[in-house]
């Protein structure tokens, strides 16, 4: 299971199968955003992405994640993502893309890195990739089936999902952190009360390095090493 989309990544106090993701304005509207085909009729839209350092208008549908505004935690994770001087060599991988703003924001900031978004939502992938041709960015947009066996990234930047189930969300961690290069890192977004700490514990328990390295606006973000 290479990749899974972050369509929807919180739950109610365990990271299990009943919750949903720290945005509560929107999740898709309506039916399972991180299925490959959403049940939602399309109604297309846009929202901004706005940093320090960039803006970026892109485009959003019903039936992914977070169309009416990008999600505050993906956001933060943005934020404290450190500068591409720091990154771990290797590919940038966004598992579980949704339209695109973690992978497009990689690209800006990295353009000589190779950037890889992940995404089994059809809708949501084919926004990916019109968003980063909009901006003229090099993002390589695949469903998780289509994962080259032979892509060992460097740095994972992720907003993870929740309501997948446990079991699929620990088969994903397990993947991806698996693929990483020695040395790499992987950068998470948890919502703190929809089961932040119960995923870093079950992380520690697979004798990974949790640093918690920074708290707000109700989230975790989490980096993870080997």
């Amino acid at each position: 299971m290479p990749g899974v989309s972050a369509t929807d990544h919180g739950d109610q106090g365990d990271h299990g199968a009943h919750g949903d993701h720290g945005d509560h304005g929107d999740h898709g509207d309506h039916g399972h955003y991180f299925s490959s085909v959403p049940d939602a009729s399309s109604a297309p839209a846009s929202v901004d992405l706005v940093l320090p350092d960039l803006h970026l208008t892109l485009r959003t549908d019903r039936g992914v994640f977070s169309g009416t505004r990008v999600d505050p935690g993906t956001k933060l994770l943005l934020l404290e993502l450190p500068p591409p001087s720091e990154w771990p060599e290797g590919p940038v991988v966004d598992v579980g893309a949704g339209y695109g703003p973690i992978a497009c924001a990689a690209a800006v900031r990295a353009p000589d890195r190779r950037i890889w978004a992940v995404e089994v939502n059809a809708r949501a992938a084919d926004l990916c990739r019109v968003n980063a041709a909009a901006h003229e960015l090099d993002v390589h947009t695949v469903a998780p089936d289509d994962v080259p066996d032979s892509l060992r990234p460097g740095l994972i930047v992720s907003n993870p999902p929740i309501r997948v189930g446990k079991a699929a969300l620990h088969e994903l961690l397990e993947t991806w952190m698996g693929r990483l290069l020695p040395g790499g890192e992987a950068w998470l977004v948890v919502q703190r009360n929809l089961g932040a700490d119960s995923l870093a514990s079950w992380m520690e328990s697979r004798s990974w390095q949790v640093a918690r390295t920074r708290s707000r606006q109700g989230y975790r973000i989490l980096r993870v090493t080997h």
